[in-house]
C-alpha cells in the first residue's frame, strides 16, 4: 500500500504493551478516530491485567487488530512488530499516550523526498495540574530533547528507512533512540511536527520516587550505548520537576482532606 497522487492509503500501526489497561481504551480509540488503520500490530509482554481483553474488544469492534506475545524487551518487541509491517509507511504509538484530533492529516503533510519519519510532538501530562506556562516550556523541552535523544511516542515511519534493522536486544529503553538514530543514519530526515501531538499519561505507579530513580538508573546505563546521549541529561532537572509538581500535590490534597 503505497503513497499515490497526494494520499496516504491505510498504513499499519506498531504497539507495544504490557499491563496497559489504565490508558489503553483512551489510546485505542484515539488511533481509530485519528489514523487510517490497516492492521494494528500489537506486541505484548504478556500483561496480567485487563489489557488483552481491550485488545480483543477492539478487535471485535473493527477486526483488524493483530496480537503477538513475546517476553522479551522493548527492543526484540520493536524489532518484532517492524518484521510484521506490511504497508509503505507505518506508525508506533505507544500504548500511554492519546493521539490529539487530526493527527495524521497534520502529519502527512510533512511528507516528501528524502523524510524518513515524522514525530508528533508528546506532552507529559501531570494528573490534576493545569498551568499553560509550564505546558508551553514542556513543550519546547519535548522538542529539544528529541533532537537529542529520538523517541518513537507518534511516530510515523517509512518502512524502508528501518529495512534490516537489528536493535541491541538488551536495550529495554533507549530503544527508541536507537531506532531514530539508525534512520538518520541512513541519510534520511527526521522531521518534527509541532500540530500533530500526544498526550502522554504515566503509568500510576511511576509518579512514585522509587520508580522515578529506577528509571532514571536504567536511562544512565542504556545511555552508555550512544555517544552524545548524555547530553540528555540537562533535561533531568526539568522532568524531575513533574515529579516534584504530582508529589507537592498529592501531599497537599492529603492534608487538606485529613
Amino acid at each position: 500500500m503505497r503513497w499515490h497522487e497526494g494520499f496516504f492509503m491505510k498504513i499499519d500501526v506498531v504497539m507495544l504493551t504490557k499491563n496497559s489497561e489504565y490508558i489503553l481504551r483512551r489510546c485505542l480509540s484515539s488511533i481509530y478516530r485519528n489514523i487510517p488503520v490497516n492492521n494494528l500490530i500489537v506486541v505484548d509482554g504478556f500483561s496480567k491485567d485487563n489489557t488483552v481483553k481491550i485488545l480483543e474488544e477492539f478487535n471485535e469492534k473493527y477486526g483488524n487488530l493483530r496480537l503477538i506475545r513475546d517476553g522479551g524487551t522493548r527492543a526484540r518487541a520493536r524489532e518484532i512488530g517492524i518484521k510484521n509491517v506490511e504497508t509503505e509507511w507505518f506508525m508506533f504509538v505507544d500504548s500511554d499516550v492519546v493521539l490529539c484530533r487530526g493527527w495524521f492529516d497534520k502529519a502527512r503533510k510533512h511528507i516528501g523526498s528524502g523524510v524518513g519519519a515524522v514525530w508528533g510532538v508528546n506532552m507529559d501530562i501531570v494528573p490534576n495540574f493545569r498551568s499553560r506556562v509550564f505546558y508551553k516550556l514542556a513543550l519546547h523541552v519535548a522538542k529539544e530533547s528529541f533532537k537529542i535523544r529520538g523517541g518513537l511516542h507518534d511516530t510515523l515511519i517509512l518502512r524502508d528507512a528501518v529495512k534490516g534493522i537489528k536493535i541491541p536486544p538488551y536495550l529495554h529503553i533507549f530503544e527508541d533512540a536507537y531506532v531514530i538514530k539508525w534512520i538518520r543514519n541512513r541519510g534520511y530526515r527526521v522531521r518534527i511536527c509541532e500540530d500533530a501531538y500526544c498526550l502522554h499519561y504515566k503509568p500510576p505507579e511511576n509518579w512514585y520516587w522509587r520508580a522515578a530513580v529506577s528509571v532514571a538508573k536504567a536511562e544512565v546505563k542504556c545511555g552508555l550505548a550512544y555517544s552524545g546521549l548524555y547530553r540528555y541529561a540537562l533535561y533531568y532537572p526539568f522532568f524531575s520537576a513533574y515529579w516534584l509538581i504530582y508529589n507537592f500535590q498529592r501531599i497537599k490534597n492529603n492534608v487538606q482532606s485529613s
